[in-house]
C-alpha cells in the first residue's frame, strides 16, 4: 500500500503526488478517461485524461471562488448557465441561493455526472435540486443558440486541450457575450499563471476575453491541488465592476456559511502578485 502514488505532471521536470489507498474507479468514455481515487490526505479524487479536477479535500476552494464571487456582485440573479462542471460542486453552491429561479448544466460527457453521483456525492447532491437541468452536449455548440437569456455564465471547464479546448476560443467567448442579459457576468476557470504552458493558456484567454467584454477582471485563489497552487479566473461583464458593484450586505444577508470565500476576501482576491499583472498587461 505505501507504493501506491498518483502522479502528475504539472510541468517539465516537475511533478505532483498523492498518496493514494486504491483506485475505486476507471474507464474510458466517449470523450476521455475518468477515474476516482481514494486517499488519506485529500480524501476521493477526480482525474479526467490523467489531470486531477478535484478532491474532496479542497474542492470547496474552487467552488466557492468561482461561484459566490459573481453572486456578490449580482445577488439578483435568477437565471444561470454553468458550462462543464459534470462533479455537481458549482450546481450545489448555486442551489443555496433562493433567488435563483432556473439553472442549466451542459457537461458533454454524461459519464462524468454518472461517476461523481457514484463516488463523490458531497458534490454531485448540487444535481438533485429542481432548478438544475442538465443537457449532455457540447457547450460551443449549446450556448451559439442563446440570446439574451442568462444573468450569469460559469464556464467550469477542463484544461484547453480535449474537450475543453474549444471553450477557450474567441467564438465561444463571443456567444457568451450573447448569451448574457444586461449586466450579465461570465466567470470562467482562467488556468495557472506560473508555469509556462498554464501561464499561456491564461494570457490566451484573457486576451480572447478583453477584446469582447467592457469589464474584464482576473483573481486568484490558493487550491493546493492544482499546478503551484496558485490559480486564476476571470471576471467579465456587460458592465459591472467586481469591485465596485460588490454588494456586501446583500449577500450577506442571504446568510450562507462559506468555508473559503468572505467579502473582504473578494475584494482582496482582485490583487495580484506584480508577475501576474504584468503578464496580463500585454493585452491590457
Amino acid at each position: 500500500m505505501d507504493d501506491l502514488w498518483y502522479s502528475e505532471h504539472h510541468a517539465p521536470g516537475v511533478r505532483f503526488s498523492i498518496q493514494t489507498s486504491r483506485q475505486l474507479h476507471y474507464e474510458q468514455s466517449q470523450y476521455q478517461h475518468i477515474s476516482v481515487f481514494d486517499s488519506s490526505e485529500f480524501g476521493r479524487f477526480l482525474t479526467l485524461d490523467g489531470v486531477m479536477m478535484l478532491t474532496e479535500r479542497d474542492e470547496f476552494i474552487y467552488h466557492d471562488m468561482i461561484t459566490h464571487v459573481p453572486m456578490a456582485v449580482r445577488p439578483d440573479t435568477e437565471t444561470v448557465l454553468v458550462i462543464g462542471a459534470g462533479d455537481g460542486g458549482v450546481a450545489r453552491e448555486l442551489s443555496r441561493y433562493p433567488t435563483i429561479k432556473h439553472i442549466d448544466i451542459v457537461e458533454i460527457d454524461e459519464r462524468v455526472v454518472s461517476v461523481c453521483k457514484q463516488y463523490l456525492p458531497n458534490t454531485a447532491c448540487g444535481f438533485d435540486d429542481a432548478r438544475v437541468h442538465l443537457h449532455f452536449e457540447d457547450g460551443l455548440k449549446f450556448i451559439r443558440r442563446v440570446e439574451n437569456q442568462y444573468d450569469l455564465i460559469i464556464v467550469d471547464s477542463t484544461d484547453p486541450f480535449g474537450p475543453g479546448e474549444v471553450l477557450f476560443t474567441k467564438e465561444f467567448y463571443g456567444n457568451c457575450y450573447k448569451a448574457l442579459t444586461e449586466n450579465g457576468i461570465m466567470i470562467n476557470q482562467h488556468e495557472s499563471p506560473f508555469y509556462a504552458q498554464d501561464a499561456k493558456a491564461m494570457k490566451n484567454a484573457h486576451r480572447c476575453i478583453l477584446g469582447i467584454f467592457p469589464v474584464s477582471k482576473v483573481y486568484q485563489a490558493h487550491i493546493p491541488t492544482y499546478p503551484s497552487g496558485h490559480w486564476l479566473f476571470g471576471f467579465a461583464s456587460k458592465g459591472l465592476h467586481p469591485i465596485r458593484d460588490l454588494k456586501v450586505e446583500a449577500w450577506k444577508s442571504f446568510g450562507l456559511h462559506t468555508k473559503y470565500y468572505n467579502t473582504n476576501l473578494h475584494r482582496g482576491a482582485f490583487y495580484l502578485p506584480t508577475y501576474v499583472e504584468e503578464a496580463l498587461s500585454e493585452y491590457e
